[in-house]
């Protein structure tokens, strides 16, 4: 093992160590339910690192966001790697905080990776002679090692001078990048030479030397006498570019544009009041206790294992596990019994497919105490499987049980298995809780709400993969195609660990004030709601829709063709690289924003931009509208139509958005623009069947009428208890005319400030939508906040209780938190404090959508005889199918169940139209 010399510059891999950490248990969260796992994992080798060389100089590299050079010089470059996921994502920036406030250099430059920066600091400092210790777990930094630099992996506690990468790889590092070619790597998708691994590529290497070598003198390879070599001349000759390219994708860059020298990344003294907020934020608590004791940096032991314990990790619950199939009728009877005097079943199904209107059942799960499960088969078909029960008679028995409202059920998405029961003719009743629903009501910044992640959160048990069970890819497997000895486990656990889930959230939600309300009196009834909305699905024209397709496949075609014009060539009007030389080299566009590449940008808010000023950009934009409309929409929706039904049936998400809102896909029926003729065409496509109508009822601006309530600005209060156009008085107050005097353009100004002051506009944002001067909008604001000043007041009081609290609330209780309320830094902090402003009232338009659904679905339920027919919730606007003979009496029902939906101290108001089709109702 190399002798590390005293004081080396460290030299920290920070993105290979968090993804390492990520990965690695135990994986934490605060009581908040936020992710900590990684940053307490990268956080603990630092302060290792630091104990153990107690370096003067040291620095923590991170790859910078967005795509590098290698991505210009092959497209595929680490394209198969998966999106970071988003509970890692909410890491990264309280990880940063904590590596700047130990007095560590962070160095992220963007167009490069982590490793360039790392082999240009280090190259630097070893040629005048300073020892560097580079801390990472990526292979390919063997190639930067020489008499100066070591590598160490603190996880696994190897260390590589140049002798031991001789050793470990069969090639001194001198030839490291040579071998990485030939082999490739599949981690970062370099191609490589094909068929040749690391044996053949150390042979040819051993036997010949470097790449140029191989390349120049190929007929000499045969010589080699390896398995292959014979057909490698012809290889070589055929693949000979292929293999240049991954040479110079596995070279590190080693003359990356530094913002620092090596010699000034110095270790600072720690920023003791910085440290001690992270740590508070993240609950290290003792870490936390360390600090307060007035440690120093170089101080601060590691104790992974102490750490841990004094956080609220989860640790595996010791529970004597029973799972068994039920084969016969005995024992599908004993447990009718248990299931008849349990006081809550945890129920699972399992299926064919994920999509609820396609999927077959092919067995269901129970349990009714921790560990204690069974998994009943009803249609696995694979060769040689067991006789099981009679599906029809098993059903039969079970009918009664399930659909006992008395009988109280919990589940994982209960939503999903509500449809799959009513399938096969059984209404499931009794639904108390669901825990996915808990996990989101109780943290819904939390990305993830999905079973596997939520037992290893808060159980700290690794269930069971479906891939693990099944296969991947192709050739994976349906669940009736499983073995039972494997799928009966896989499927027992699913209802013994929602059990389990629903004992340890369930009492968090009652302890938090306000959010078992809103679990128990809007998210669970709402499960019903959208499951019976998701099967009655929604009518399309496909004529209608492939006539649009035509028409707007010869608008886009016609858009190209003018755009060719005034470009004065041909070109792809979807390749940024050609729009940058078109733009701003021909055409000599003004470069507005930059990539992290240095490059000029070409993104939309750029385009939108240069529109102000140029055709093309205007042209580009509405063909890239057009192009999105038809391969979304117009093309793709006649393909969805279910074989049985004729319709499309999207899926609604109850635990995606942070505030409270419901989003759908499969398709995605919120997104349909209105603001251009061509995405309102597309609504005329959504029809009534024959003898119907389609009814459609949405709120008048109900986050302005929030807005009043929540400030109580006297103003505002009184425009709308007087029945006035909000708009108009807006534009009547800011610009100081009669509310009779005021003009088209003023109220379309005052209505860009009422919205934009909601989501937290500021003056340059207000100017850019306006098209005006700064300072005039500015005087816009300040006017409006004279005439309003419970509104202002609202604002400072939200953005106070949010930084002292951590969230802000909904009007029934629902909690947004803002984990970057009290960043250093100001875009930050300002981002979660524009969020604080808007989320209550958003988070509150949320909520009283949702209970006007169940109280219109109770309604329907209730007092309808089939006329009507719930078919869609987009935003604040719910949409029917009714009977024509009943539509104007339905619409005026409708109206006054949805003004009923919330008490504020200003009228809600719900308004509704009736039309053919969605269009003409809306």
């Amino acid at each position: 093992m190399p002798n590390i010399a005293e004081n080396p510059l460290v030299l920290v891999d920070g993105s290979s160590y968090l993804y390492r950490a990520y990965y690695a248990p135990p994986h934490l969260t605060n009581s908040k339910g936020e992710a900590t796992g990684a940053v307490y994992g990268v956080i603990n080798m630092l302060r290792s690192l630091l104990k153990q060389y107690k370096p003067s100089q040291m620095a923590v590299v991170f790859d910078a966001k967005g795509k590098t050079f290698r991505n210009d010089m092959y497209a595929d470059y680490k394209a198969h790697r998966p999106p970071m996921p988003d509970d890692l994502r909410t890491q990264i920036e309280p990880l940063h905080r904590i590596i700047r406030a130990l007095g560590l250099p962070l160095v992220c430059i963007p167009g490069v990776e982590a490793d360039d920066v790392i082999g240009t600091i280090a190259t630097q400092a070893s040629k005048e002679g300073r020892s560097v210790l580079i801390s990472t777990g990526d292979k390919d930094m063997a190639q930067l090692v020489d008499a100066n630099i070591t590598l160490i992996n603190t996880m696994t506690n190897t260390i590589l001078g140049p002798e031991e990468v001789t050793e470990k790889f069969g090639v001194g590092p001198e030839l490291i990048i040579d071998l990485l070619a030939l082999q490739g790597d599949k981690a970062d998708n370099i191609p490589g030479l094909p068929g040749v691994g690391e044996k053949t590529a150390l042979a040819m290497l051993q036997g010949l030397g470097g790449i140029s070598q191989i390349l120049a003198e190929p007929e000499k390879l045969p010589e080699l006498g390896f398995r292959g070599s014979k057909t490698m001349p012809a290889k070589i000759a055929e693949h000979g570019e292929m293999l240049k390219l991954s040479f110079e994708l596995a070279t590190i860059k080693l003359d990356v544009e530094l913002e620092q020298d090596w010699h000034q990344l110095n270790v600072a003294p720690a920023d003791k009041d910085e440290l001690i907020k992270c740590y508070g934020q993240m609950e290290f608590k003792r870490w936390l206790a360390e600090v307060l004791d007035g440690k120093g940096t170089n101080e601060l032991a590691a104790d992974a294992g102490e750490e841990a314990a004094t956080q609220e990790a989860p640790t595996p619950q010791d529970i004597n596990v029973e799972y068994s199939n039920i084969l016969t009728w005995d024992e599908l009877d004993s447990w009718l019994e248990k299931l008849a005097k349990a006081e809550l079943i945890a129920i699972d199904t399992e299926t064919t497919s994920l999509n609820y209107m396609q999927a077959k059942l092919v067995g269901i799960s129970f349990a009714v105490e921790p560990g204690k499960a069974a998994y009943l088969p009803l249609g696995h078909d694979y060769p040689d499987a067991p006789e099981q029960l009679d599906m029809t008679q098993a059903l039969a028995k079970l009918k009664p049980l399930l659909e006992d409202a008395n009988l109280k059920k919990v589940g994982q998405n209960l939503k999903y298995d509500m449809s799959i029961f009513a399938g096969v003719g059984i209404t499931l009743r009794g639904i108390a809780f669901d825990t996915m629903l808990e996990s989101y009501v109780f943290n819904s910044v939390a990305s993830k709400h999905n079973m596997d992640d939520l037992a290893l959160k808060y159980l700290g048990h690794k269930n069971i993969a479906f891939e693990e069970i099944a296969g991947k890819g192709v050739k994976q497997l349906t669940f009736n195609q499983i073995p039972l000895e494997t799928a009966g486990p896989y499927a027992a656990e699913d209802a013994d660990i929602t059990l389990r889930l629903h004992q340890h959230l369930w009492p968090r939600l009652q302890k938090a004030a306000g959010l078992a309300s809103v679990f128990t009196d809007i998210e669970l009834p709402l499960v019903a709601v959208l499951s019976q909305i998701e099967r009655q699905g929604v009518l399309v024209d496909s004529m209608l829709l492939s006539q649009q397709s035509e028409e707007l496949a010869r608008k886009i075609d016609e858009l190209e063709q003018q755009a060719y014009k005034i470009a004065g060539e041909e070109f792809n009007l979807s390749s940024t690289k050609q729009l940058q030389t078109l733009f701003f080299e021909k055409l000599g566009y003004p470069v507005i924003k930059k990539t992290p590449k240095g490059a000029p940008s070409t993104a939309e808010e750029v385009l939108v931009e240069l529109a102000l000023d140029y055709p093309l950009p205007k042209i580009l934009l509405e063909h890239r509208s057009l192009t999105k409309l038809k391969s979304t929409y117009t093309d793709k929706l006649p393909l969805m139509l279910d074989g049985k039904t004729g319709r499309v049936h999207t899926s609604y998400h109850q635990a995606n958005a942070a505030t409270g809102r419901l989003s759908s896909s499969e398709p995605n029926l919120q997104n349909i623009p209105i603001r251009t003729e061509e995405g309102r065409r597309i609504r005329h496509a959504f029809i009534a069947g024959e003898g119907r109508k389609i009814l459609a009822a949405d709120y008048s601006q109900i986050e302005l009428r929030i807005m009043a309530h929540l400030s109580q600005d006297k103003g505002l209060l009184s425009a709308f208890a007087e029945g006035k156009d909000i708009h108009r008085a807006t534009a009547a107050e800011v610009f100081g005319v009669d509310f009779d005097a005021v003009t088209s353009e003023q109220r379309r100004r005052a209505k860009a400030v009422n919205f934009g002051l909601i989501y937290g506009m500021s003056a340059f944002g207000l100017a850019r939508q306006l098209d005006i001067p700064r300072a005039e909008a500015q005087s816009y604001i300040d006017t409006y906040f004279k005439r309003y000043p419970g509104v202002l007041k609202y604002m400072e009081d939200t953005r106070a209780l949010a930084a002292e609290q951590g969230y802000v609330s909904t009007l029934f209780g629902r909690r947004l938190y803002l984990p970057a309320i009290k960043d250093r830094n100001a875009m930050r902090r300002q981002a979660a404090e524009r969020a604080a402003i808007n989320a209550p009232m958003q988070g509150t338009a949320a909520d009283i959508i949702k209970k006007a659904m169940i109280n219109v679905a109770n309604w329907i339920a209730s007092d309808t005889q089939g006329e009507i027919d719930m078919i869609m919730q987009v935003h604040d606007e719910l949409v029917f199918e009714v009977d024509s003979d009943k539509a104007e009496s339905l619409k005026v029902k409708i109206c006054e169940l949805m003004a009923q939906a919330a008490k504020l101290d200003v009228e809600l108001l719900a308004e509704a139209g009736i039309g053919d089709n969605w269009e003409q109702a809306h």
